[in-house]
């Protein structure tokens, strides 16, 4: 019987290695609502071999609301990217959790016509949002009012319409006197010469993007959370130091040109965490404000919306203290 030669030998080997590293790698799907920018983080860690470096092998679905709650329950992906989304779900008792943060508060300003020089001059005018409800832009735009002395139910008035161009056509018609912008139209809008009265980010934390998965993936595949988890912070490294590159994938996954994906960059490099935290003063304000607008009376506590366990372990392993 011959054998093969030490060269051959070695050569099946190697493909041997490469073929079970490849196949062996975990298959997850992630989904996320949009192509914004503040849901790139594992996006980009796709893009960048972050996720296959942490044995991943995943595939990203775009899929919003309710639509993707279910489909995590039901096993039809893994993970989902918006935190007030796995809030809201918990909360209706589905064995959903937050189980890391990425963007500890919306990339969103309140952009006006220039006349108004301040959030207060605000008063008694009407504000452009869409929709006024549950979701991470109307409850910022509400904050951002309190924040300054203003009663969002009484001191103003909404108009819901349509998409943030349309809003920003409302403003140019004297129709309403300011709205909420998220990159780029915050760029835009500045272009067309409204003025920024305040950033979202710079206020206060509610924690917008980051990772939600069910209790079953967290029971039973821990080191699976754990390596998306560390992807996430890794790509959130990458995001706040590598502005090129950054802007480069701007550019290919939103389909802009590279002034608007610069402007995206500038406008919302900080709002990326570096630890993948989730801040406790934040998760209760998304508790409360998810609570008024399902008109939920009982007490929510943390543990039923989150269970930040693995992001400890995970953090550890990166040498980070957490927050």
């Amino acid at each position: 019987m011959r054998y093969p030669g030490n060269k051959v030998f070695s050569v099946l080997v190697s493909i041997f290695f490469l073929f079970t590293s490849v196949h062996g790698a975990d298959r997850i799907r992630v989904s996320f609502p949009s192509p914004v920018a503040q849901f790139i983080s594992l996006q980009l860690a796709l893009k960048i071999g972050i996720l296959k470096d942490e044995g991943l092998d995943a595939e990203m679905v775009q899929m919003r609301g309710s639509v993707a709650m279910a489909a995590l329950v039901n096993g039809d992906i893994d993970y989902h990217m918006v935190i007030g989304g796995g809030v809201a779900a918990a909360m209706q008792g589905l064995q959903i959790r937050v189980v890391a943060c990425f963007v500890p508060a919306p990339p969103i300003v309140l952009i006006a016509r220039p006349e108004f020089k301040s959030v207060k001059d605000l008063k008694g005018q009407t504000i452009g949002a869409s929709p006024v409800g549950a979701s991470a832009p109307s409850a910022s735009v509400r904050m951002i009012l309190r924040h300054f002395g203003l009663d969002p139910e009484k001191d103003v008035k909404f108009l819901d319409r349509g998409d943030a161009p349309a809003r920003l056509a409302l403003m140019q018609q004297g129709l309403t006197a300011a709205t909420l912008a998220s990159a780029p139209i915050d760029h835009v809008g500045a272009k067309m010469g409204f003025v920024i009265l305040a950033k979202a980010y710079e206020l206060f934390s509610y924690p917008d993007s980051g990772l939600v998965t069910s209790v079953k993936k967290i029971k039973e595949k821990r080191d699976e959370v754990k390596r998306v988890i560390k992807a996430g912070i890794k790509a959130n490294g990458y995001i706040r130091a590598n502005r090129e590159g950054t802007i480069q994938f701007f550019m290919e996954r939103q389909k802009i040109d590279r002034e608007m994906a610069a402007a995206t960059y500038d406008s919302v490099t900080k709002a990326f965490n570096e630890d993948g935290s989730v801040p406790e003063k934040g998760l209760r304000l998304v508790i409360e404000e998810t609570r008024k607008a399902a008109k939920v009376n009982r007490d929510v506590s943390l543990s039923e919306v989150a269970d930040l366990s693995i992001l400890t372990e995970a953090q550890k392993e990166l040498g980070i203290k957490g927050k």
